[in-house]
């Protein structure tokens, strides 16, 4: 089984590897890998997908959105919105497909108008040169905006409480384009999930992994799969479970192949029904083998809450998990190695002072395909800090992992849950929408080196002006903060951070809401914004990009 998945990952990245350097790699990568084809510039993106999945289905949940641009993108003319999505059966065929995908073999972007190939944040195509707004965009007939931006600078909200709210699909283009991030924050005022449900609209792409999701009893872990195309995707779901490769097998590993999510609609798989028995901790491998969709977990538990389990970064020798809040009572780290190679990690947390190594829990052995987790017990003592997972020897060939937290707050029935995977730094920008004058608090990690970042509130969605300010780290710390708010402003605004020197920068946002003695938060990571992307000069010769096809 092992075998299996890796060999999916491998056509993945060679058929990646085929519709250009922007569209495989991270933005450190990208220009790393422009530069040895010859000189690149990077220039704004031009056009944006985002999915927000359906909020909630309880009728005593409220949910916000928030949605917001920066200032500075390219051009004049464009404009951000999203529309409602369709609800489908995770069984259901699509336009006579039959679950498997189109025998080619090819993606929907490869396969439908093309026009999805001109979205500047998608992982399997992002050409800042290609125009916006084509046939394939999400907005195709769903009838009226549930959300558009007027605007860049200015953040616009909207809000419902109906429990057949739907999931949201969305484009922005030219100035919306670049940094384009919406906000989605769900109140539910009892029963299972009770508490605050935050996450941030995602990008589409082809695969996702979840570390931290679960099928154990009392708890309710939904992959919400939305496809923002005009053409159906084809999605397969693999559980990896603790007991290795057979017992992945017998607790769902290959199971949940071939669903089928129509054109400009979502797909909600409850995961404990890939399993023949309750699993506490799993980690969920959402591959996409035609098309590309939108992915995030919901989480609700019966005692301890719930929110969004958003997606970690891709596998690799060490991750960060920036923000765990000061209060925290429990942290669960959840590891996977999905590789062929056992993994030995330094466990450190990066706290207010520098790196320390938690008692009792200094080093981690992953075995490969294996779920490992570990209760990091008295991990957080009154100061916020970020779990920072590096090899424990130096050296190239140290194996891939994946990670996450789930976070609790409170003791006995007022307990809250949270989720902080693992994240990719801020190369140049990120944003957090959504924030409030009370509850929020910014959290700056510098794992490595000391760097300087700029942190500015844009004005509120009911009007103020933008407010800035430098903050300094140390390296090897955690800074967290309340962040500037807009000046004179009214009702929520969003923060952006900005690294100007020095070493990476990893970030996430808290947002903290009391409701009936419990004190509900969320935790949102800010991975780059990806507002740029390398474009070789027009002069250089291009047909090394197709020698392989």
């Amino acid at each position: 089984m092992n075998r299996t998945v890796l060999s999916v990952g491998a056509v993945t990245v060679a058929l990646a590897a085929v519709t250009g350097v922007a569209a495989l790699t991270a933005p450190e990568e990208a220009a790393s890998s422009a530069e040895s084809l010859g000189t690149a510039a990077r220039k704004p993106v031009e056009r944006s997908t985002l999915v927000c999945p359906s909020p909630s289905t309880s009728d005593v949940a409220e949910t916000a959105y928030e949605a917001f641009t920066p200032k500075g993108g390219p051009g004049k003319k464009g404009g951000a919105a999203l529309y409602p999505a369709e609800r489908a059966d995770p069984q259901d065929p699509a336009d006579g497909k039959d679950g498997k995908g189109d025998s080619d073999g090819k993606s929907g972007s490869e396969s439908d108008s093309g026009e999805s190939g001109k979205d500047s944040n998608s992982e399997d195509d992002k050409g800042s040169e290609e125009g916006a707004g084509g046939e394939d965009t999400a907005e195709k007939g769903n009838g009226k905006p549930f959300l558009s931006l007027s605007s860049p600078g200015t953040p616009v909200a909207a809000e419902t409480d109906d429990p057949e709210a739907p999931a949201l699909t969305g484009t922005a283009d030219g100035p919306f384009a670049p940094g384009w991030t919406v906000q989605q924050t769900t109140t539910v005022a009892a029963g299972a999930g009770r508490g605050l449900q935050g996450t941030s609209c995602s990008v589409p792409d082809t695969s996702f992994w979840f570390p931290g999701a679960s099928t154990a009893e009392g708890r309710q872990d939904y992959v919400h799969l939305t496809n923002p195309d005009s053409t159906p995707a084809v999605v397969d779901l693999e559980l990896y479970g603790k007991e290795g490769e057979e017992k992945a097998e017998q607790a769902g590993q290959g199971s949940g192949e071939g669903i089928t999510v129509p054109p400009h609609a979502t797909v909600p798989v409850l995961l404990s029904t890939l399993t023949p028995e309750p699993v506490t901790n799993v980690t969920l491998h959402v591959v996409v083998r035609s098309g590309r969709v939108g992915a995030q977990i919901q989480s609700s538990d019966r005692k301890l809450g719930g929110d969004w389990l958003a997606p970690a970064a891709d596998p690799g020798p060490g991750q960060v998990l920036p923000g765990i809040p000061e209060d925290a009572t429990a942290v669960r780290l959840s590891v996977l190695a999905p590789g062929g190679a056992d993994a030995d990690l330094k466990v450190q947390l990066a706290g207010k002072s520098g790196r320390i190594s938690p008692a009792g829990h200094e080093s981690l052995h992953v075995k490969a395909g294996m779920v490992t987790t570990v209760d990091l017990k008295g991990l957080i003592k009154g100061e916020a800090g970020s779990l920072v997972l590096s090899p424990a020897e130096d050296g190239e060939d140290a194996p891939d992992v994946v990670a996450a937290a789930r976070v609790l707050r409170g003791k006995g029935s007022k307990q809250e849950t949270a989720f902080v995977p693992a994240t990719v730094p801020v190369q140049k920008r990120a944003t957090a929408a959504g924030n409030t004058a009370r509850g929020t608090t910014l959290a700056l990690a510098a794992p490595e080196g000391g760097a300087k970042v700029r942190v500015t509130a844009s004005p509120g969605s009911g009007g103020g002006s933008p407010k800035s300010t430098t903050v300094t780290l140390k390296a090897h710390t955690t800074k967290a903060f309340t962040p500037p708010r807009p000046a004179e402003g009214k009702g929520g605004y969003a923060v952006t951070v900005e690294r100007l020197s020095g070493g990476p920068v990893y970030a996430s946002r808290t947002l903290e809401r009391e409701q009936s003695g419990v004190s509900g938060f969320t935790v949102q990571t800010l991975p780059d914004d990806r507002s740029t992307v390398a474009v070789p000069e027009s002069a250089q010769d291009l047909s090394v990009l197709n020698d392989d096809e």
